[in-house]
């Protein structure tokens, strides 16, 4: 018989990967990056160690995001970087194998769940795996009352997908899944950048443009930031200065993808539901819940109170711990190897 100290809840996140266990919260939070060695496919780095290396690697290391838009992308460096992980949070081993929930987007086909099913199962996770919808974790972590007959809605924005439901009775009622997050916000960055200055930047500078100064609604003062990268005409260095209304530019086409399927998901929702909603508001968690001005945005086109969880990055990991102690039939998704 195993302790509870051994079940663990996994954000397993296109960003970043967060580990809960029962009794002691989050464990471990580390960027979902593996640095591989492109000759024999040996793993150099894990985690923040691979994460520093994006952009300044030389020829035979690849700093890899082996998830896309919340799902495996390549499936061999997945279950390496979910081994290192629960290695370094829990000792595994073959009499100690921890149990493990793992959050998934909703919109994931059976194929992708078997994908992550497996993965962890090669981790050196204990059967059977259980996984979960991660607004479903999100909502559990922010504190909403999803098991009482009350419509909660949660818009999660996560790294590579959003996802926004309304839940009722320990279920998902109606929910819509874009795959819209953070790292297409970057990417749009990025293009701003090469179409209006003809400058090419990396990933981890656009991430600091959208923190700093990026944002979803109108703030008071038009804030400024000077950015680095090659010149596409002459390849030289070359910096030029970014305003926060021309970086709100960019990002808008992508939230208002976001802004859509909060509407679809409300669409769908049945009546009774709908004037839940009205009294109680929409919650948003994720990392793309802390882009300013976005619950702003949102309370603007819906007509609602938008609420910005406590942690927002946390919640799906926090969820995922919260359903440790409950029954695994409740809301969750389980597969027979």
């Amino acid at each position: 018989m195993f302790s509870f100290a051994k079940d663990v809840g996994i954000d397993l996140g296109t960003a970043n990967t967060l580990v809960c266990m029962r009794g002691r919260g989050i464990i471990l939070r580390e960027p979902s990056v593996v640095a591989v060695d492109s000759h024999d496919g040996a793993v150099l780095a894990v985690g923040t160690p691979a994460r520093e290396m994006i952009g300044r690697t030389p020829s035979n290391v690849e700093a890899l995001r082996p998830l896309k838009d919340g799902v495996i992308a390549d499936f061999e460096v997945t279950a390496k970087m979910l081994q290192h992980f629960l290695r370094k949070a829990v000792k595994t081993g073959l009499f100690a194998k921890p149990r493990v929930v793992i959050c998934l987007p909703t919109g994931v086909t059976e194929v992708e769940r078997k994908a992550v099913e497996d993965a962890a199962y090669q981790a050196g996770a204990k059967p059977p795996v259980t996984l979960i919808e991660e607004p479903m974790a999100a909502a559990m972590g922010a504190g909403l009352p999803v098991d009482e007959p009350i419509g909660s809605m949660v818009a999660d924005i996560g790294g590579g997908t959003s996802e926004v439901a309304v839940i009722s009775l320990g279920g998902i009622v109606s929910s819509c899944s874009v795959r819209v997050g953070g790292d297409c916000l970057d990417e749009a960055i990025i293009r701003h950048v090469k179409q209006s200055y003809s400058l090419l930047i990396g990933e981890r500078t656009a991430e600091d443009v959208k923190i700093q100064i990026g944002s979803a609604f109108p703030l008071n003062e038009n804030e400024e930031m000077a950015v680095k990268g090659r010149s596409l005409s002459d390849g030289l260095p070359k910096d030029v200065t970014l305003t926060a209304d021309e970086v709100r530019g960019a990002l808008s086409p992508q939230l208002e993808k976001i802004i859509e399927a909060i509407k679809t998901t409300l669409e769908k929702t049945p009546p009774e539901l709908s004037a839940d909603i009205i009294d109680h508001g929409i919650t948003l968690t994720g990392g793309g819940a802390l882009l300013r001005g976005i619950d702003m945005l949102v309370a603007q086109q819906t007509g609602l109170t938008v609420h910005v969880a406590q942690n927002p990055l946390d919640c799906v990991a926090d969820g995922a711990g919260k359903r440790l102690g409950k029954s695994r039939t409740n809301g969750a998704r389980r597969f027979a190897r």
